[in-house]
């Protein structure tokens, strides 16, 4: 199944969830005892969203992205505001459905590429209705 988008969700910057924040580098061989002290507070919004009137969330769909670290389930969060540049990954409108692919400009040509090989690379022609959404930023997903 090709990856595609199904819902899309603006974020909700007005409320304020602050995380403790632990400047210390984990290591994955045994913790140090110096680790323990709170250094912050986080806000997930100030890392992961830049533009907040041009950001927005979409859950992906499909397999199509598994070699980005996109899978089927995971949140994407995408800003419109930023310029897709050659080998972004991008949320994008082709013939009316959303897809989510990376994009490569080559000699003013234009094709979305899957990152697993059971999907071929799509050019896009001059009859196709096509438009870039915007450039997805981050990707949330469970281990």
């Amino acid at each position: 199944m090709s990856t595609k988008t199904i819902t899309v969700h603006t974020p909700d910057t007005s409320t304020k969830y602050h995380q403790s924040l632990f400047e210390a580098r984990v290591s994955a061989g045994f913790p140090s005892p110096a680790a323990d002290y709170e250094e912050d507070k986080l806000d997930l919004n100030r890392y992961l969203i830049k533009h907040p009137a041009a950001t927005f969330f979409v859950r992906a769909i499909g397999d199509s992205m598994v070699g980005a670290g996109i899978h089927c389930g995971d949140l994407l969060i995408a800003d419109r505001s930023l310029e897709p540049k050659d080998k972004s990954v991008v949320i994008a409108a082709i013939n009316g459905e959303l897809t989510v692919k990376r994009i490569r400009i080559r000699n003013k040509k234009i094709a979305l590429e899957s990152e697993n090989d059971n999907y071929p690379t799509q050019e896009i022609n001059e009859k196709a209705e096509f438009e870039i959404w915007a450039v997805v930023t981050n990707v949330i997903h469970a281990l």
